[in-house]
């Protein structure tokens, strides 16, 4: 496809045709009236051997054929095919099929005229953009979008506009949440079709459309109704379109942004130029626990959480989100991966990993679901050990209850940690002797549950306490006595093929 080039006249785009083949030139009629026409356009249909209008329906196209009259020249229109019925795609392919043949048999130049924007929606440019039996000329115009961004005083551009189709409305616009213009809303039948795809926003009374009906003709109309009313307003045609403002940001679009950020950051700031993974730890670390800290405070002083509270909340999960992204960003200057791989990768996972959900597998408890879920892991990532998978750099408290659950899991222990006779899982302290934190420690059976977690963490609280009166890092002991426990699992599992959860 050629297009002119802003040192050829219109006219001489009209009059030129490449090669042997006979030239058709596409013109567009602006969105209204015939002020709105290109001069180049008429000039078009002037030079042309024969000129056709995709359809009649449009003021513009009224105009060029009463024009064309006054100089004895006809205009073809292509209405007909549409009263012939069918499906818009055979209406396009019967269009594009006459011009084709009257272009070869008069050898061309053939002006065809459509509505707006050849550009913009126009399914049968598309036809003749890949016919090679012809040369195709596209001489631009004024669409309906140019008025309707004046009218709504929107740039698209920045505002992330998308345009949908409103024939296609239920799976173009499935997920979306704006902003949308939805174009070509032809019949009030077809908007009726529109608002039922959209059934979550008639249930909302603050929901809003803005209706932009004969834009740019002394009937134009631009009003904001409910979006319960969006197919009784106006008696819809070719020329009306729906706006469909954001309702809420799009998680695409920030994800980006925050992307395109940490890229800049890595180009501009000193500090963040120079950050590797392992630089990183630290800050990933101390992320996490802040977030802990701010869920913890979601459910202080009531069951209600305050305002700032969750602020903070949203706050901390933004930093941590900020963890990933940045080492997303790091990754993919490596090339290794990017953060739209890591995305796609879970996801997949989180499919995979509930059958229950996406497949035949019954669940019906949480237990069966992280039952399903130790099984698909252990095949998936081949491991042996139920111990395998457990991040040593766990801290040590969190990575005790953890190979606690698994010795349980694997029949080693019982109750509250009372052993087999097979592995040396330290008793529940029956005796208190001279240990002050021991003789705590018998007492917490008898008591309630909300006093049992106060007297558990006294309990800790001695046990360190006198770690310190020993000069023993409780964090290191309690690690090194987790490396034999580990040890025990695993051997035990070995010998007796027992499966952990």
């Amino acid at each position: 496809m050629e297009q002119m080039s802003s040192h050829r006249s219109p006219h001489d785009a009209a009059r030129t045709a490449a090669g042997t083949k006979p030239l058709i030139v596409a013109v567009g009629l602006g969105p209204a009236g015939e002020e709105l026409t290109p001069q180049w356009s008429v000039s078009a249909f002037e030079q042309s051997v024969v000129g056709f209008v995709r359809t009649l329906q449009h003021p513009a196209a009224r105009d060029l054929v009463a024009r064309m009259a006054t100089f004895g020249r006809e205009v073809r229109a292509m209405d007909r095919f549409y009263e012939a019925g069918g499906s818009f795609e055979q209406v396009y392919q019967g269009i594009v099929e006459e011009l084709v043949a009257v272009a070869g048999e008069t050898g061309g130049p053939v002006a065809y005229a459509l509505p707006g924007s050849p550009l913009v929606a126009e399914r049968t440019v598309e036809m003749l953009r890949t016919d090679e039996r012809i040369e195709l000329r596209i001489l631009p115009a004024p669409s309906f979008l140019d008025l309707a961004w004046d009218r709504l005083g929107v740039d698209p551009l920045s505002a992330g506009v998308r345009l949908v189709d409103g024939a296609r409305f239920e799976v173009e616009a499935a997920g979306e949440r704006g902003p949308l213009l939805v174009a070509q809303c032809h019949s009030p039948t077809l908007l009726s079709e529109v608002k039922l795809a959209a059934d979550d926003l008639a249930d909302d009374p603050e929901r809003s459309a803005v209706i932009l009906h004969h834009l740019g003709l002394d009937d134009e109309l631009v009003m904001e109704v409910p979006w319960s009313e969006i197919d009784r307003t106006v008696v819809a045609d070719h020329l009306t379109s729906l706006w469909v403002p954001a309702n809420a940001p799009r998680i695409a679009a920030e994800v980006a942004r925050l992307a395109g950020l940490s890229r800049l950051l890595r180009q501009r700031c000193p500090w963040d130029a120079r950050q590797t993974h392992a630089s990183l730890e630290r800050h990933l670390v101390e992320e996490t626990y802040e977030l802990l800290e701010a869920i913890d405070a979601l459910q202080a002083g009531g069951s209600a959480p305050s305002p700032g509270a969750v602020d903070h909340f949203e706050e901390e999960l933004g930093d941590l989100l900020f963890q990933v992204v940045i080492h997303c960003q790091l990754a993919s200057e490596e090339g290794w991966f990017t953060l739209a791989d890591v995305a796609g990768s879970v996801h997949e996972k989180l499919v995979g990993r509930h059958p229950h959900v996406f497949g035949d597998v019954v669940a019906d408890t949480a237990e069966d679901v992280a039952h399903n879920w130790e099984e698909i892991k252990k095949v998936e990532k081949k491991r042996d050990s139920p111990t395998d998978g457990i991040p040593w750099a766990m801290p040590a408290l969190a990575l005790a209850a953890k190979l606690m659950g698994k010795a349980r899991s694997a029949g080693l222990a019982a109750g509250q940690g009372v052993p087999t006779s097979e592995v040396g899982i330290p008793r529940w302290p029956g005796d208190a002797g001279s240990d002050p934190a021991a003789g705590q420690a018998d007492q917490i059976g008898d008591i309630g549950q909300a006093d049992q977690i106060g007297e558990i963490g006294e309990v800790l609280l001695g046990i360190v306490s006198r770690s310190l009166d020993l000069g023993v890092d409780p964090e290191g002991a309690l690690r090194q006595r987790l490396r034999r426990l580990r040890e025990e699992i695993d051997r035990h599992c070995a010998r007796d093929g027992a499966s952990s959860e």
